[in-house]
């Protein structure tokens, strides 16, 4: 499998501003970063069940039985 030499490069980055515009393309990269970050910290969260701030939850809600 070939990677991407630079005029692809150079060719993906030409039509996206074709695309999207100047102005789009800081924003769209922008929301891609921060949604990158927050899925990551998801991830980091779902991991570890044992976290504090889970089994300070669970205690602190009057619903659950004890």
């Amino acid at each position: 499998m070939s990677r991407f030499g630079w005029q692809e490069i150079v060719l993906i980055l030409v039509v996206l501003l074709l695309l999207f515009g100047a102005r789009k393309i800081p924003e769209i990269a922008r929301s891609l970063g921060k949604s990158l970050s927050e899925f990551k910290k998801g991830q980091k969260e779902g991991s570890s069940p044992d976290s504090p701030e889970s089994s300070q939850a669970d205690k602190s809600d009057p619903t659950k039985p004890a």
